[in-house]
């Protein structure tokens, strides 16, 4: 409306206005600063709005969520490179019947027995000659031993064959969850494969290849072990190196002769 009152619309049916038009434009330059930071205003929120768009449907749900997924990858990652490797699935072929030594020495098969084989929760009693194939090794008490028991690890799951840890008790002065105690430290120091674990209460394994009395008992003992259940070796203190790798390799495969028909 016109500041003289005049009520008359003008040819769209708008009111009339005043509009005044300054001599000098510079005078809406103060207006215009205004409108344009108002506008990139506007425009920030609306970019921040399409970002977070998505995530807004979910409320405080969703960073939280965010984090979870985050943690559990973390985890995931951890577990993977730092955590204890599966065991591997060892080659097992038919017992041999015509080693060239008797059970219970080298060149011969596994003596007779029956041992406890532990494998996280999970506990089997099974015959001596089902250790095969893969790397036995005895562990007397106090053996500081855990990073040939590492690198015997490493070996044995880079050649596909087993390991098992079991303890030498023919001189031990502690119990025997104590023994057991002590081949699950051995074990959690192995994160390139993860030995098994084996409870002989009759000392078979100790008896027909750990150090004979009288000699330096307080390192480890490593049985080799072929597929046929042949013994190929025995190593008292192994030196996990290049040589001892390439020798668990060949366990992969008989140690004697096997049935041909």
């Amino acid at each position: 409306m016109r500041p003289d009152g005049d009520p008359e619309h003008d040819d769209y049916g708008l009111p009339r206005i005043d509009v005044v038009i300054p001599d000098d434009a510079r005078e809406l330059e103060r207006d215009l600063i205004a409108y344009r930071r108002e506008m990139r205003r506007k425009r920030r929120q609306e970019r921040l709005r399409r970002l977070l768009g998505p995530l807004g449907r979910f409320g405080i749900a969703a960073p939280l969520l965010a984090g979870a997924l985050v943690v559990a990858l973390l985890s995931v990652v951890l577990l993977t490179t730092l955590g204890p490797r599966p065991v591997p699935r060892a080659s097992v072929g038919p017992v041999a019947t015509a080693p060239s030594a008797a059970p219970g020495r080298v060149g011969g098969v596994l003596p007779s027995g029956t041992v406890t084989v532990i494998a996280g929760a999970e506990r089997r009693q099974i015959p001596v000659l089902q250790l095969r194939s893969g790397v036995i090794g005895i562990v007397p008490p106090g053996c500081d031993c855990g990073a040939v028991v590492a690198g015997l690890a490493r070996a044995a799951r880079a050649h596909m064959v087993r390991f098992w840890l079991v303890a030498d008790r023919r001189r031990a002065t502690v119990p025997a969850p104590q023994s057991l105690r002590q081949l699950r430290e051995l074990a959690g120091k192995s994160h390139d494969g993860t030995p098994e674990l084996i409870e002989d209460p009759q000392q078979v394994l100790a008896t027909a290849y750990g150090p004979p009395p009288g000699t330096d008992g307080g390192r480890l003992t490593a049985v080799l072990v072929h597929t046929d259940g042949v013994v190929g070796e025995v190593i008292h203190d192994p030196v996990p190196d290049a040589a001892l790798m390439d020798r668990i390799g060949r366990l992969t495969s008989p140690g004697g002769r096997t049935p041909t028909g």
